[in-house]
């Protein structure tokens, strides 16, 4: 649960980053309460992580130790990878 919880509020503060990164990008749909529903989501995800991190550490350092392991290997896959295809409508020079 603690790994999840981690991707869980990276979900939500992407929608943060997109929505500065590209403003004017179309909206299908819009998210309730935005920006003080997810904010809330937030933190209050933040403070279970923190309990749980406390409280139950012989499960939640394994999880922390596993997701903090794939940083390392993002950034090397990202690198050695095979090139991302560019987005529709632009071109790679």
């Amino acid at each position: 649960m603690f790994s999840v919880l981690i991707f869980y509020i990276l979900t939500i503060a992407g929608v943060f980053v997109l929505r500065r990164k590209r403003p004017d990008a179309e909206r299908p749909y819009r998210a309730f309460g935005y920006p003080v529903v997810p904010v809330l989501y937030i933190v209050a995800a933040a403070v279970i992580l923190v309990i749980l991190l406390f409280y139950k550490t012989s499960t939640t350092w394994p999880g922390l130790v596993i997701v903090l392991t794939g940083i390392p290997v993002y950034f090397l896959w990202r690198r050695f990878g095979s090139p991302a295809p560019a987005p529709a409508g632009e071109t790679r020079a």
